[in-house]
């Protein structure tokens, strides 16, 4: 990989430039609609069950809701569902952004997050007030459920590469999961993994410089 000079940076969104708190997420969503399923949907993955369909892209916005309510509190609305997913999303740190920034002014940006259209206001908004619109910092943004896959899956990955249009070994791509940088990896995309609350900068300029970490 490091034979090849990185033209365009992959980042995921929620643990890698969005930090999570998921229990955060669980706990919400049982205090503001009385939805104890939520421990049996998402996890350290967040992606079983009917909010794995939503991320997919095999269930709408309002069928999920739907679903919710109907395992709910009685009363609940489907306001209520999104302000509590919204737990999930915690927000973006200043080194983050201002690292997304310099990076732009020399390399292509792209996103490729499992993600849900209910979240996803949310994240643009978290953006937003970190002063680096979605639209504006990345060239595309790859979102599971407007792909209808989910990552690892290698027809994800494959469908970014090709998009983009240069060369896998000119790109690479930033994930919280080893699951996803591992299936990364075998779909063809150079892939690096980053754990949570580590120096994502000191990771990012270690693989560009052609690091040991990469």
């Amino acid at each position: 990989m490091n034979d090849a000079k990185i033209k365009a940076l992959i980042f995921d969104m929620g643990g890698v430039l969005v930090d999570l708190d998921i229990e955060d997420c669980k706990r919400a969503f049982k205090e503001y609609i009385g939805y104890d399923e939520i421990d049996n949907i998402i996890d350290a993955c967040h992606q079983k069950g009917i909010y794995g369909d939503l991320e997919e892209g095999t269930l709408s916005a309002e069928e999920f809701r739907k679903i919710v309510l109907g395992d709910s509190r009685p009363g609940s609305c489907p306001e209520d569902i999104d302000r509590a997913m919204w737990h999930i999303l915690v927000g973006i740190e200043p080194y983050k952004a201002e690292l997304l920034k310099k990076l732009s002014e020399s390399y292509e940006l792209y996103l490729l997050s499992n993600n849900n259209p209910i979240c996803l206001p949310r994240s643009s908004y978290l953006f937003e007030q970190a002063g680096i619109p979605l639209e504006k910092i990345f060239r595309k943004r790859f979102y599971s459920f407007e792909m209808k896959a989910l990552k690892p899956s290698e027809k994800f990955y494959k469908a970014v590469v090709e998009e983009i249009g240069l060369p896998a070994e000119q790109m690479l791509f930033i994930d919280d999961s080893q699951k996803n940088v591992d299936g990364s990896i075998a779909a063809g995309l150079p892939a690096v993994y980053y754990e949570p609350g580590t120096d994502l900068e000191a990771l990012v300029m270690n693989c560009l410089e052609g690091g040991e970490r990469c």
